[in-house]
């Protein structure tokens, strides 16, 4: 009888366990493979990845800017702001955080005043992404109808930006023929 019932003991080690992985990345290993998913356009990996950045570094700035990024992407306006609020709170001076804020107000139509220091921060610190701050700072000065410093922004975007581009590029080029209807119904001294 007790033989029977070992047997039956043994049956039942299939019985669902418990098992606790430990993750092996780092935060900073997190973020490339998020930002490697951003870039093939796998927005659910890539948020994925940066949250489980911040699960191991809650301050993770480059996390909390490619969940900005990826927020303002998919028209989550409010969720970007307060992505890249954050990311200020942590570093006031991130190049990145300030011109994506700024690009935050201008799409609202909102805080323009604020967006043009915003951008002006992110230009402060060496950055590659130089182009796009300016093309963002064009992109507010022509909301407020200052066209001739818009079209100078414009110019140093367009000098600073990669031939290759062509994202960037287009923008300038959309940016540029707004600019120049702009100037059309209200020619400037």
């Amino acid at each position: 009888m007790l033989w029977l019932l070992s047997l039956s003991l043994a049956a039942c080690s299939g019985l669902p366990r418990i098992v606790v992985l430990h993750d092996p990345l780092t935060p900073e290993e997190h973020v490339t493979l998020g930002s490697g998913y951003e870039a093939q356009g796998l927005t659910k990996q890539a948020a994925e990845e940066y949250q489980a950045a911040l699960r191991k570094q809650p301050d993770d700035v480059t996390a909390l800017v490619g969940l900005g990024n990826l927020s303002y992407q998919e028209g989550k306006i409010k969720d970007a702001e307060r992505y890249y609020r954050k990311v200020l709170d942590r570093d006031p001076d991130h190049p990145m955080a300030n011109n994506n804020l700024a690009s935050v107000y201008l799409s609202l139509g909102k805080n323009l005043a604020e967006a043009e220091q915003l951008a002006r921060r992110a230009l402060v610190k060496e950055s590659p992404h130089k182009a796009y701050f300016w093309e963002t700072l064009a992109s507010i000065h022509l909301r407020q109808g200052r066209l001739a410093e818009a079209q100078g922004d414009l110019n140093l975007a367009d000098s600073l930006a990669p031939v290759k581009d062509r994202e960037l590029r287009e923008k300038i080029a959309q940016t540029s023929a707004e600019i120049t209807k702009a100037l059309a119904r209200n020619p400037q001294p």
